[in-house]
């Protein structure tokens, strides 16, 4: 009968979860998970490997060309050599036809708005050029007759 007394029975033990255990919980609760990294690791390898295959192909392919290909390019270059040189050659001069074209299209444009007074870009330098070549000009006139009358003066006899 006195298992049937419930105050007779012992008390139950209080459930101690082990520290350790818990620890490992929070750090596994913390961690992130590693799926996706895996993906992640899976579709760069696969991808690196697409790619070395690639590269390796393109180079395979490249020195058959050269292999096959050389003595054709060999055979041909009297025809090929100066045919390219005519083409770089019109090509060239095509390119320095526009480049000069362009040049004289900006130039008159930028007379013409000069010559109209609607002042372009760099007008002002203009003005003042012109009176420094006039004062060079003047200061160089003036100097010649100083060197003149300098050389009279030396000249025996004159």
């Amino acid at each position: 009968m006195a298992e049937s007394d419930p105050s007779q029975q012992r008390p139950a033990r209080p459930t101690c979860i082990a520290p350790a255990f818990t620890f490992l919980q929070k750090i596994l609760s913390h961690a992130p998970n590693t799926t996706p990294l895996l993906a992640f690791l899976f579709i760069f390898f696969v991808s690196a490997l697409t790619l070395l295959i690639l590269t390796a192909l393109a180079l395979s392919v490249t020195v058959l060309g050269f292999i096959f290909f050389t003595p054709l390019v060999l055979f041909t270059s009297p025809i090929w050599l100066p045919g390219c040189t005519l083409l770089f050659l019109t090509a060239a001069g095509f390119l320095l036809a526009c480049g000069f074209g362009g040049a004289v299209a900006a130039g008159s444009t930028w007379m013409f708005r000069y010559f109209w007074g609607m002042h372009p870009p760099g007008s002002n330098r203009v003005g003042s050029a012109r009176t420094r070549i006039y004062d060079t000009a003047s200061h160089v006139k003036d100097y010649v007759g100083y060197l003149q009358s300098k050389v009279r003066d030396v000249a025996p006899g004159a």
